[in-house]
């Protein structure tokens, strides 16, 4: 690879005024070429991926003390058992979109088998443009939970994911709602509440479509892109 992952870490934590990074990500199961577009990038902006080998330069980084760890994001249960194969350093976590409208049930099994953390991003859903839907907020199961916790929409849905192991990164720049966000340790969801929301009816809000096309991506559809798990 031109462009190594020692020298980008070095460079990302530069930016950072770091020294090391705690955990460094495979953000997609792709490689672009440096100043692709992105997030939508374009036909010619897609490179060959040898994940062994990039994988590999994720290790080095660790070897070298520039990462305490090194996960993956948006990876399915085969694309990290194919990783795992020859991975001397398993990845540490895997960070997908996971909320009560798309809870990634055979996902998490499979990374808890084989001890990978799940952390999810977007965890309220997302936003309501090409990147997510505003469907776990105005969830009319999830309002009526809130509201008989005395709590926010959000809070439940966050506490929900505390519940299943995960960890969850919301963003927000709103003062008051970060405040919220950080409410949820000191109650609990009940038992009948987390069957409720295991009964929603789930689908994916970011496709990744923008990753696949049917010249330069190694996956021409989304099926190929998520193995399936779609």
């Amino acid at each position: 690879m031109q462009f190594s992952k020692e020298t980008e870490i070095i460079c990302t934590g530069r930016n950072l005024q770091l020294d090391y990074v705690d955990l460094y990500l495979i953000h997609w199961p792709v490689r672009l070429r440096k100043g692709a577009s992105f997030p939508i990038p374009k036909e010619e902006d897609f490179l060959p991926l040898d994940l062994e080998s990039v994988w590999q330069a994720m290790e080095q980084c660790v070897h070298l003390g520039l990462t305490k760890a090194i996960g993956v994001s948006n990876f399915s249960s085969k694309k990290i058992g194919d990783l795992l194969s020859h991975a001397k350093i398993p990845p540490a976590v895997n960070q997908v979109e996971m909320h009560p409208l798309w809870q990634q049930k055979k996902l998490r099994d499979y990374c808890s088998k084989v001890n990978i953390h799940v952390s999810a991003w977007s965890p309220l859903g997302g936003a309501p443009n090409a990147q997510g839907s505003n469907g776990v907020m105005d969830n009319p199961v999830i309002k009526e939970i809130a509201e008989k916790h005395g709590k926010t929409t959000a809070q439940v849905t966050l506490r929900w994911g505390l519940e299943q192991g995960i960890s969850v990164l919301p963003k927000s720049y709103n003062k008051g709602r970060i405040t919220q966000n950080f409410q949820v340790f000191d109650w609990s969801l009940t038992a009948e509440d987390h069957s409720k929301i295991s009964r929603l009816e789930q689908k994916k809000a970011n496709l990744g479509l923008e990753m696949t096309n049917s010249t330069t991506s190694p996956y021409k559809s989304v099926e190929e892109l998520w193995d399936g798990e779609i």
